[in-house]
């Protein structure tokens, strides 16, 4: 895919990214690296963080990553200060760390609910909140990575569901509050995406995957670089008055609704 931004809208920007080891995160971490930001990226898995922090240097910026869970306050808040000390004040912040697998009410536990609403909406206020005060003010831009979870009932997917509702609304909640300090907050909600770790649990098979493609008027999955770019407009100055928006992208499937079962 051609870059739609010709030039290097974020030089010398400082971006912080949650789940940015892999999936849609890693892919916007790599675009912003690409217009030249600093980042830093945040996960529980530090073999995966040291791959990431290595593609994000190869485009020859400054990256640092952090082995953290975002349902832990004080190890977020403690890996945001010493990327802010480090690199200098937070620009872009994105909230994307996520959990997600297919489960009917009736099957799931209440440990595994509590999971994907932790990781979503609490690891969400957490990221927010411990990065409030390393924020550029004014000027920052808080992006949430949302899902059509949030305005759309999913058969087996009730705590995903709950938990991205939460996250709408939290961070156009941070749209007001944070909007007089010049802090935009918005959120990306994507429909099925391809090369991620969601897609593979919930369409893995041939099967599932052409079932999937079929409920989306345009006929296929996302690419991930999509997403990104819709991130990378959001970052950019481009969106200097978006705030408190949602920003689907889902070839569509929202229009006509999907259920796994």
């Amino acid at each position: 895919m051609s870059n739609v931004f010709r030039e290097r809208v974020l030089e010398g920007k400082v971006a912080y990214i949650t789940g940015g080891s892999s999936g849609i995160c890693l892919g916007i971490a790599e675009l912003f690296a690409e217009h030249g930001a600093a980042v830093a990226i945040q996960g529980r898995k530090q073999e995966k963080l040291a791959a990431a922090v290595g593609l994000l240097e190869a485009k020859g910026v400054r990256s640092i990553g952090y082995a953290a869970d975002v349902r832990d306050y004080e190890a977020t808040e403690k890996a945001i200060g010493d990327a802010a000390g480090r690199l200098g004040k937070i620009d872009i912040l994105v909230c994307g760390a996520a959990g997600n697998f297919p489960a009917a009410v009736a099957d799931m536990s209440a440990k595994g609910f509590k999971a994907v609403v932790d990781i979503d909406l609490f690891g969400t206020f957490n990221t927010c909140r411990a990065a409030y005060e390393h924020l550029r003010k004014p000027g920052a831009s808080v992006i949430a990575i949302s899902a059509n979870h949030a305005s759309h009932a999913y058969a087996w997917q009730a705590h995903v569901c709950a938990a991205k509702a939460g996250v709408d609304r939290l961070t156009q909640v941070l749209a007001l509050e944070w909007g007089p300090a010049g802090v935009r907050c918005n959120i990306i909600a994507p429909g099925p995406v391809d090369g991620t770790e969601g897609m593979r649990r919930l369409a893995p098979t041939a099967e599932m995957r052409e079932k999937v493609a079929k409920n989306v008027p345009l006929g296929r999955f996302a690419e991930i670089r999509e997403v990104a770019e819709m991130a990378l407009y959001l970052a950019s100055d481009a969106a200097g008055y978006v705030t408190g928006a949602v920003f689907t992208i889902d070839g569509g499937s929202a229009l006509i609704g999907f259920n796994l079962r």
